[in-house]
């Protein structure tokens, strides 16, 4: 039985442990990890791939995209996707239990190379940039996702690649995300909350 141990503060581990080939620095890793998971359920993660220069390049090809004129903007939109990817315009969106849609748009990017029945996906013909950094940080932040996989599968004695299989091609999603300045609390209808995230940083 696990022995109950308090953080003050959410552990930092780095992934090049994981990936640097040496066997003590990766099993520390793992159990490290593991621990955290059981002991907190969060860790922050460094050396994840996602760089200084292409984190910029996210921020800058996604700022340019949102302040294109919404007739441009909307060529992107496409409802029969359902969200799933391409452009979704402010008020399309919901938090759950409120009736006041949120003041906000945002792009989904999905998997690069869609099988079955997931759609391709849409990127902006004025802004190359933009498909192509967050194709890239796609592609990163799967596979920092898949060595922590690799990492947990040891830490429950599992094969290594026990997981690969499972979330090969995976449809998960990433989004550039875009708020509207703050209305007036005096127009607002409902009590209103940002959105929690998961942040993998």
């Amino acid at each position: 039985m696990l022995t109950e141990e308090l953080y003050n503060e959410i552990p930092s581990l780095d992934l090049a442990d994981f990936t640097s080939g040496d066997p003590d620095r990766k099993a520390k890793f793992v159990q490290d990890l593991g621990r955290a998971f059981n002991q907190i359920g969060f860790v922050a993660i460094r050396n994840h791939g996602l760089t200084d220069e292409l984190t910029k390049k996210l921020y800058s090809s996604a700022q340019a995209f949102f302040s294109l004129p919404d007739h441009i903007k909307q060529k992107y939109e496409h409802p029969e996707l359902n969200g799933q990817r391409g452009y979704i315009g402010k008020g399309k969106e919901t938090a759950k239990g409120f009736k006041v849609a949120d003041l906000k748009e945002f792009y989904h990017i999905g998997q690069p190379e869609p099988e079955g029945d997931m759609p391709a996906n849409v990127i902006p013909e004025e802004n190359p940039e933009f498909g192509e950094a967050t194709i890239t940080a796609y592609k990163t932040l799967e596979n920092a996702g898949k060595q922590l996989l690799r990492a947990i599968a040891l830490y429950l004695v599992l094969p290594e690649t026990y997981f690969d299989d499972k979330v090969r091609n995976g449809d998960s999603i990433l989004r550039a995300l875009h708020y509207f300045p703050s209305i007036p609390i005096k127009r607002l209808k409902e009590p209103y909350e940002p959105l929690r995230m998961v942040i993998l940083t």
